[in-house]
This record gives structure tokens, C-alpha cells and sequence, in this order.
């Protein structure tokens, strides 16, 4: 609900949206007006920036009239728009202050600017561009009366760090003048931490400056960051600040940035090198999950029915299903942006298949089945359930995974982030649900809870706290068995850090960690008791479990038995995760594995992944599929009329004596397909336009299952649906 104010100051007349800040459960960004192709029906619209979006302004609408469509058509409206990159071209023309600030775009070692669009460098985020997003940008957007503000993508590349405000941010900070990050592993740490540094701050300062501004006009403002996974970031050789935004007060949130284009970066797992979407998505999704989880932060999981690279549809539809069914596996998020740009999903074309160049807009079958998902999510509960398989395993992450990434010094080669996937994949591939565990987030009660082992290794990731290791070390104290993997003579293990500094001579930050767990040097291979709980040293780093075919016995066995010594439980290997959401289940088959015997579900469903959401009595889940099902409770309490899947949103719900009737509402140019659930068979069907004009329909009843099936053409404006029996 919204409420309009009209402002009268010195004759000039200002519409500000008056925003309710009710729950929001799904939302969606994009830099477009209104428009009935793209109302795709979800809580919020995120506007996107204050002047749109740098690869989408071809048809500009002023922000404020942008917002007022969006508002008038019943949506809550959100702002977002980015920090290391957007529609900025007036800050580094010079027409904002009069000055030129190209000078301010990160810049590669050959001395060339890294630039996101035209004349939009990526941004070294100095005091005069903060200056400018709080001043040309966020007091825009909240004097508009937008309350509820997304800065995403704080990224600067790991490959930058050669401009001279770059330069001059360094010696600010560590007050000796710049050196060149590819000259020696320090200087690459010392350069990468930096960058950390800079986007942790801007986004302190941008967020503190929109909360007080925000709260002098009477707004209570709501900050949220949409980035990219950890393991993404590092993948790609990106550097943000990630789980050390949850520290600040002045962050409420994020949105986990995870789809098709991220998850399908290959990894290896057992020598092969390839994409593997799924698991690496689940992964994301995980990591992103335990990075907020402790902190309490509220966080939206991201998927995109397509993605940036231009692909072919079926390629999109079997990767979003891929990823779509990993962030349902979290049973404690159910909070969504359903897309991001509908423009580019509904009036974009794309390759027909991947052998032609013939280009289509959006199948409508796929139209239908993505509605039918994006609907689900408006209505999927959190669950007390617990993913299937052997829980309580974890592998520890740092943010400083990003800091060794670009460029590779002798004796240090991690090819496709082999050390970290080393410790994850070999047990997810077996139906193991690996958790991933934040050490800045080590400190907090929650990240601990439920964990029996957790897998560590620096030969990837560095300490960059010495007080982390404190709280390992209790947590071992206190029963807990933790697995180190790294052999520790990567180059990075040497630079001048606090385990080797101020008093401090360790060879490794490991060697502290031994020491307050009651580890002797040399620190030899074998497992060690420290008060009831244990630790166990192998001396390998967890890529070579990875880069080449079965060398991961060793790390399972070791797991398996640390595993029942601490549950007197068997770690369960199988081919497949499931789990009921209420009456929703989701389900994924495991290729690369030992068994290839397919899930088997029985009882009646409805398929959410087929756009004609048939019943079936039975369905099987082969091998590197997914399913997404809906369980149908014939039991008397639930035979209540109702819809129970729908391409289409609901609303104006009403039940009267043998008579059920609703709204139904999607973007127009697409077909609604829906399941209804009612008592008897249907002896009239009304179905009308907004106009109260007769719409075409289709329906058939079943009468096994109750449901009546019921198709017809979606309009935004609404299709009224009168059923009597």
C-alpha cells in the first residue's frame, strides 16, 4: 500500500511515494518504465539508477516517472543502481563539478582503463565520487520518497591498481608510496587489501550518509548490497569487501547475485575441467547464506532465466532449472529477486538453437514455465526440514581468497579455484550437503551451530585476523574436529602479516593456529587431541584432490571416519539432494557419481518445471537433472478452493457457497496455465477481461486429483475467473 503527498514549496509543486515498508518477500530491477509486457508481478521494483542503466537507455524516462509507474500499478518501489559502475557519465565529463575524472577509472598494468560502457570506467571509489553518488544520486532518490536502497557490484579488479588515484589512495593508507602489485606476492596482497579497503568504506559512507540524510526527512532507509558469491569474485579476479559488509550497522542486507553466468565458470572435479552448474551454484547460494546467517542480515537469492552471454534458449532453460533448484535448497531463505532486466528476458531474442543464428524472442512455452516458478516463489515457505544427506560439514572460507588470485608467482598456481573446490566438491558429488563457513563471521554464536567438522586450508585464503584463530581454537576445545589441508609454501604464506610481525615469527599463519591448539612443531601430518575435540593435519593442498583422477580417497576416508568417531553416524554417500518446502519439493540428481539409479517420487504432484504442469503418479529424476514438484493433499481439510500453481499472480480471492472466483494478472503476450483445486467438477466457468469482455479459455477437469486445469491468455490488467460447481 502507497500513499501520495503533493508538496507545494516557492510555487513549485513536488510528487513524492510515500512507501509503506511492508514485508517484501520477491522483486525484481530494471531501469525501465512500466510497461504490460514486463509486470511480472512480484512485491517490489527495484528503479534502476538515477539516469537508468548504462547498457539499457535507449528509450529514457525521467527517474521520478519511472518510480510513479511502477507505484501506480500497486508496486512497492525500491531503488538501486551501482557503486563501482552506472549511468556516470556526467561525474567524469566534468559537467557535475567542472572537472574531467577519468583519472579515477581503475587501470591495468599497460596503462589501459577498464571500462564497463561508454564512457563509464570502473570506478576507484575516491572521497570526490562518494561525494558525488550521496549528492547527485542518493538524496535524489530519497527526497523522492524511496526508502529502500540496493549499491551493488563493489568490485574492483584484481588486475587494476595501476591509476593514479590508486596511487594516492594507497599512500593515504599505508603511508609509503605505491608499488606495483605484479613485482612480488606482497605487493599483490598489499594492493588487493587495498581494494577491499576502499569499496568497504564507500559503501560505510554511502550508506551512513542515505540512513541520517533519510532520517532527517522521515524516512526510515533500509541498505542492501546485491554482489556476486565469494567464490565467484575470486574466480573472476574481482576484489569486494563481501561478508565484512555484515559488520557494519548500517548494511541491512544483500542480494546473493548468483545465476547461469556465474555458476557456469568450469571447475575441476576429479581431472575433468568443465562447467557444473548446479553444484557450483549450490555452493554460491551456501556461501552467500553463511556469509549473512549469523549476522541476522536479511539476504534475497538471485536467478536469471537467461544471462549476459548470448546462449541459446535451451541452454538458458536447462541452467536456470539448474540453479533455479539450488537456491531452493536452502530451507531458511525464502526471500527472491525472481529476475533482474524483464526487457532483456521478454522482448530480447535470442538463438533458436546452438547450432543456428536465427534469433527468436522468448519461447512461450518457456515464458509459461518461467511464471509458473517465478509465482511459486511468491508463496514457498522456509522449513524446519533439512536438506537429504549427512549434515554438519563445513569448509572455511576467508574474503582474502580474492587477494591471490591475479597475478600467479612461481610455486603458487590454483588453476580454476582447485583449492577450494578440492575441499567441497569431492564430498558434494557424493550427496554430502557442504556448508561453507565465513572466518569473519567466527566470532558470531550462529556459525557454529550444528557443525561437527569443519575442512580448512591457507594455501588459498590467508587469516586476516589473528583473533579468528581463537575462536577455532575454542570451538575445537569444545568438540568440534577440524581438517587442515595445505602443504603451506605458496609465496603468500611469507609477506609481512601479523603472524610474522610485531613480535610474531610463524613461518605460516597455520602455525598459529597449531600452536593454540596444542600442536608442536614440525607439525606433522596425523591427528591430534586438543580437550574434546580433535584435529587432523594433512599435509596436501586440496587442489591436487581435484586436478587429476581419483586422488581424493585419501580426504574422503579421512572425512568418513572423523565423521563417525564425532556422530557414531555413517557419512551417507548418494547421487541426489531433496526437500519438501511445505507442498513444494525440490529435487536434484547427481552426475559424475558412482551411482546413476534415478530419484523416484510417487504420489500425485504437479511437474513445475513442464509449462503444462501436468499430474503425474510418478516421476523420475534422471542423472544432472533437477525437479521442481508441487504435492497434491487430498485430505478433506485440504480440499478448500484454491489455486495451487499459476503462470499468473492472484488476487481478489473470493469464496462464496460452491462458487470460487479470483483476479489473475501477468505480463500480456504470454499464456497463464494454472491448477485449481476444488471439491466437485465444475458446472460454469466465467472468464473475463478487465473490461468484463468473455476471454477464450481452455479447461479439463481431473478427477483423481480434483484439480481443474485452466489456460488462457495473461493481460496485466487483470482476467477474472468465476468458477461455480
Amino acid at each position: 500500500m502507497k500513499y501520495r503527498l503533493t508538496l507545494y514549496f516557492l510555487g513549485i509543486v513536488f510528487s513524492v511515494v510515500a512507501q509503506t515498508n511492508k514485508p517484501i518477500k520477491t522483486t525484481f530491477q530494471t531501469a525501465h518504465e512500466w510497461r504490460p509486457t514486463i509486470d511480472v508481478r512480484a512485491d517490489a521494483a527495484m528503479i534502476y539508477g538515477v539516469n537508468g542503466n548504462p547498457t539499457d537507455t535507449a528509450n529514457y524516462v525521467s527517474f521520478e516517472n519511472r518510480v510513479k509507474s511502477w507505484a501506480d500499478k500497486g508496486y512497492e518501489t525500491h531503488f538501486m543502481t551501482g557503486i563501482a559502475w552506472g549511468e556516470y557519465q556526467d561525474y567524469f565529463t566534468g559537467k557535475w563539478d567542472g572537472k574531467t575524472h577519468f583519472d579515477e577509472g581503475q587501470v591495468q598494468q599497460n596503462g589501459d582503463t577498464i571500462w564497463h560502457g561508454p564512457m563509464v570506467p570502473y570506478i576507484v571509489p575516491t572521497p570526490n565520487f562518494l561525494k558525488y553518488i550521496k549528492e547527485a544520486h542518493i538524496k535524489r532518490v530519497l527526497d523522492a520518497g524511496i526508502s529502500t536502497i540496493f549499491l551493488e557490484e563493489p568490485e574492483f579488479w584484481a588486475f587494476g591498481g595501476y591509476s593514479e588515484a590508486f596511487k594516492k589512495e594507497w599512500a593515504n593508507f599505508y603511508g609509503f608510496n605505491w608499488k606495483p602489485q605484479h613485482e612480488s606476492p606482497e605487493n599483490t596482497y598489499l594492493s588487493n587489501k587495498l581494494k577491499y579497503h576502499l569499496y568497504y568504506n564507500a559503501l560505510n559512507e554511502v550508506f551512513t550518509y542515505a540512513k541520517e540524510y533519510g532520517k532527517s526527512i522521515g524516512l526510515d532507509v533500509k541498505c542492501y548490497v546485491p554482489t556476486h558469491s565469494l567464490i565467484n569474485y575470486t574466480q573472476w579476479q574481482i576484489v569486494s569487501p563481501e561478508a565484512s559488509l555484515a559488520s557494519l550497522s548500517c548494511v541491512d542486507g544483500y542480494i546473493a547475485q548468483v545465476w547461469t553466468g556465474t555458476s557456469r565458470t568450469p571447475n575441476y572435479y576429479n581431472g575433468n575441467r568443465k562447467e557444473r552448474v548446479f553444484e557450483t551454484a549450490f555452493l554460491e547460494y551456501g556461501s552467500m547464506e553463511s556469509m549473512t546467517a549469523p549476522s541476522g542480515r536479511k539476504i534475497y537469492f538471485l536467478t536469471d532465466p537467461i544471462e549476459d552471454r548470448a546462449r541459446d534458449w535451451s541452454d538458458y532453460i536447462k541452467n536456470y532449472e539448474a540453479t533455479f533448484a539450488a537456491q531452493l535448497l536452502y530451507p531458511g531463505i525464502n526471500n527472491y529477486e525472481v529476475m533482474p532486466w524483464p526487457t532483456r528476458i521478454y522482448e530480447g531474442s535470442f538463438k533458436t538453437s546452438a547450432d543456428s543464428d536465427k534469433l527468436e524472442k522468448i519461447p512461450g512455452s518457456f515464458a509459461t514455465q518461467m511464471q509458473v516458478m517465478i509465482n511459486a516463489l511468491n508463496h514457498i515457505p522456509k522449513t524446519e526440514q533439512k536438506l537429504s544427506g549427512s549434515q554438519g560439514i563445513g569448509v572455511l572460507m576467508s574474503n582474502s581468497m580474492m587477494f591471490q588470485r591475479f597475478p600467479t608467482f612461481k610455486s603458487y598456481d590454483d588453476p580454476q579455484l582447485s583449492s577450494f573446490f578440492g575441499q567441497t566438491l569431492p564430498l558434494l558429488k557424493r550427496g554430502i550437503p557442504v556448508k561453507t563457513v565465513h572466518i569473519e563471521n567466527v566470532s558470531f554464536p550462529e556459525t557454529w551451530k550444528d557443525l561437527q567438522i569443519l575442512v580448512m586450508s591457507y594455501s588459498n585464503m590467508k587469516p586476516m585476523e589473528a583473533k579468528a584463530h581463537d575462536h577455532i581454537a575454542q570451538w575445537v576445545k569444545d568438540g568440534g574436529v577440524l581438517v587442515y589441508c595445505g602443504s603451506d609454501n605458496d609465496p603468500y604464506q611469507q609477506i609481512p602479516e601479523w603472524w610474522n610481525t610485531e613480535g610474531n615469527n610463524f613461518k605460516a599463519p597455520s602455525e598459529d593456529l597449531f600452536s593454540k591448539l596444542g600442536i608442536k612443531d614440525p607439525y606433522n601430518a596425523g591427528i591430534y587431541q586438543y580437550g574434546q575435540g580433535k584435529v587432523c593435519i594433512i599435509k596436501q593442498d586440496p587442489k591436487h584432490f581435484v586436478l587429476k583422477q581419483d586422488q581424493d580417497t585419501e580426504y574422503l576416508n579421512t572425512i568418513k571416519e572423523l565423521y563417525f568417531s564425532k556422530t557414531n553416524k555413517e557419512l551417507a554417500f548418494k547421487n541426489n539432494f531433496s526437500l519438501r518446502r511445505g507442498p513444494y519439493e525440490i529435487i536434484s540428481v547427481l552426475d559424475e557419481n558412482n551411482s546413476e539409479t534415478p530419484y523416484a517420487v510417487k504420489g500425485k504432484v504437479i511437474d513445475l518445471f513442464n509449462p503444462e504442469i501436468p499430474i503425474l503418479d510418478h516421476k523420475e529424476v534422471l542423472p544432472g537433472e533437477q525437479s521442481f514438484l508441487y504435492h497434491i493433499d487430498n485430505s478433506i481439510e485440504n480440499l478448500k478452493p484454491q489455486v495451487l500453481v499459476s503462470a499468473s499472480r492472484i488476487y481478489n480471492e473470493t469464496l462464496e457457497k460452491k462458487k470460487y472466483s479470483f483476479v489473475a494478472r501477468s505480463p500480456i503476450n504470454t499464456t497463464n496455465v494454472m491448477r485449481i483445486s476444488l471439491p466437485e467438477k465444475i458446472k460454469r466457468i466465467q472468464v473475463k477481461d478487465a473490461k468484463g469482455l468473455p476471454v477464450e479459455y481452455f479447461a479439463k477437469w481431473d478427477k483423481n486429483s480434483k484439480t481443474l486445469f485452466l489456460t488462457f491468455e495473461n493481460n496485466p490488467e487483470g482476467v477474472s475467473v468465476s468458477l461455480k460447481w
